[in-house]
């Protein structure tokens, strides 16, 4: 499936989390979003970003569910974060019962997506994110549906006003 993508450089965690942020802020119930990269390449710290920009307390502290697997935030619209790195394969990540979040009141979130992108919803955000020099990172979001592509269309658009 084609999508609309856009690509971003950013320049430390900080600017990881505010561009997490802004995506959070376009998010409904049911949206999914899977995350790609390398160990420490700021996966965990784009999920932070999520989370207040659907409303999650900052009072809560936005971990990597590595051991847990998934961690369950409140908010304006519930987070669902998961961690698929220990994940070993497909019945275990079933075992979850990841399609009732996929369909919940939530967005879901998906660290290590690329290890069950064929249990990935069709239409989705996918975040790719790249480490360049230093704290510097390169996104790159793809939308794939209608409807993500919409919300990237609406990030691109503000993300290059705002420079």
């Amino acid at each position: 499936m084609r999508g609309t993508e856009i690509k971003i450089r950013l320049a430390d965690s900080k600017a990881t989390i505010e561009f997490g942020e802004l995506l959070g802020r376009y998010l409904t119930a049911g949206d999914v979003v899977g995350l790609i990269g390398d160990l420490g390449a700021g996966k965990t710290q784009f999920a932070k970003g999520l989370a207040l920009g659907l409303g999650v307390s900052d009072q809560y502290h936005i971990t990597s569910p590595t051991y847990t697997i998934i961690n369950e935030y409140p908010g304006r619209i519930p987070l669902y974060h998961f961690d698929l790195y220990r994940i070993d394969g497909v019945s275990e990540f079933e075992d979850l019962g990841y399609e009732e979040y996929f369909n919940g009141r939530g967005v879901t979130v998906i660290e290590w997506a690329d290890k069950m992108t064929d249990l990935l919803p069709d239409e989705r955000i996918e975040v790719y994110i790249h480490c360049l020099e230093g704290d510097i990172r390169l996104l790159e979001i793809k939308g794939l549906g209608n409807h993500y592509k919409s919300i990237i269309d609406k990030l691109a658009y503000l993300f290059v006003s705002s420079q």
